[in-house]
């Protein structure tokens, strides 16, 4: 009858988990401050990237969070150290989660590679999904690890918030792949700033973009310092 719900439509409601995957870049390093090319090299946050990573603690640690996942990287278990200290949880490391390797260009400044070697810069920036730096990963590579990462967190977690704490060329490679957006397309269509939070609503079969991208948890300082 109009108006009324059949017994089987409240039962596949209540059926229906929601989890909510919060996503955190981690906060500023000086690879990051100069727009260098950071993946397997290991640098530690500067005094901004710790002042973010608390700032970032001091504003999600109200949440009920479920688990905490961070990359293997230090830069990555040192912005989620603060939140860890405010909830007492412990966050479950990922090597699947860590960033980009750039083989040969580790450490060094986006802008001096493309001096440098410029045919090599444009051949990779054409195709980075399917063609890496010297020595590096591709973006392929890395979708398939950091998915299947994703894969497992879904099936452990169906309901609550859960937290990874991961990188820049990461993050963005994750939010193509669950927006089904074509990797190749994570550098040109996806930032992901320093301290950036992005959350999706992730139920059994979709998932759902509601936060992208936001830093108000940082002061105007913060949110105003060099680099990508």
């Amino acid at each position: 009858m109009p108006g009324q719900r059949c017994a089987t439509c409240v039962v596949r409601t209540r059926r229906l988990k929601v989890m909510n995957l919060y996503m955190v870049r981690h906060g500023q390093t000086a690879a990051s401050r100069d727009n260098r090319f950071s993946g397997s090299s290991d640098p530690p946050l500067t005094p901004a990237g710790e002042a973010m990573a608390r700032s970032f603690a001091r504003a999600y640690a109200s949440l009920q969070w479920e688990a905490i996942y961070t990359s293997p990287m230090l830069r990555t278990r040192q912005t989620s150290a603060p939140l860890c200290e405010l909830t007492g949880m412990q966050a479950t490391v990922e090597d699947g989660l860590k960033e980009i390797s750039y083989g040969e260009w580790e450490g060094l400044e986006q802008a001096d590679v493309k001096s440098r070697w410029p045919e090599a810069f444009e051949y990779w920036a054409a195709d980075v999904a399917s063609r890496g730096t010297p020595g590096g990963e591709t973006a392929f590579h890395v979708a398939a690890r950091a998915m299947g990462v994703i894969e497992r967190i879904r099936s452990r977690h169906d309901a609550g918030n859960v937290l990874i704490v991961s990188h820049k060329a990461t993050l963005r490679v994750i939010t193509c792949a669950l927006l089904g957006l074509d990797v190749r397309l994570f550098r040109d269509r996806i930032a992901q700033p320093v301290a950036a939070v992005t959350m999706f609503v992730v139920t059994n079969k979709t998932a759902q973009l509601t936060i992208f991208g936001d830093r108000s948890h940082l002061s105007e300082e913060l949110r105003n310092q060099e680099g990508t």
